[in-house]
C-alpha cells in the first residue's frame, strides 16, 4: 500500500530498476545523517508508537515498518502496519 500510495504521490511507475532502488537507500541514509537520529532513538521511537497504537488496534508487530521520508525540504516519519481490527475496550 505504501508503495502504492507513495508511487502516485511523487509520481514513481511500478517497477524500479536497482539504479533506483540504491539511489532511495543512500537519500534514506542521508536523511538520517542530516536529522541526527541514532538506530536507537528511532527503536524507541517506534516501540513508543506501537505502544500507542496498540491501546486502539491489534496490529500485526512483525510486519511493522517505520521510515522516514524526504520530499524536497521536508521529512514524513511513516509508519507502516497490517491493522488486524480494532479493539472495543482501551486499555
Amino acid at each position: 500500500m505504501k508503495n502504492g500510495l507513495f508511487g502516485r504521490l511523487f509520481g514513481s511507475s511500478g517497477k524500479e530498476s536497482s539504479r533506483d532502488i540504491a539511489k532511495k537507500r543512500l537519500q534514506f541514509a542521508l536523511i538520517y545523517d542530516k536529522l541526527e537520529i541514532s538506530d536507537e532513538l528511532l527503536e524507541c521511537l517506534q516501540q513508543d508508537i506501537v505502544d500507542v497504537i496498540s491501546r486502539y488496534f491489534e496490529i500485526d508487530k512483525d510486519s511493522l515498518k517505520l521510515d522516514i521520508e524526504r520530499q524536497d525540504d521536508l521529512s514524513a516519519l511513516v509508519l507502516n502496519t497490517p491493522i488486524l481490527s480494532a479493539k472495543k475496550n482501551y486499555d
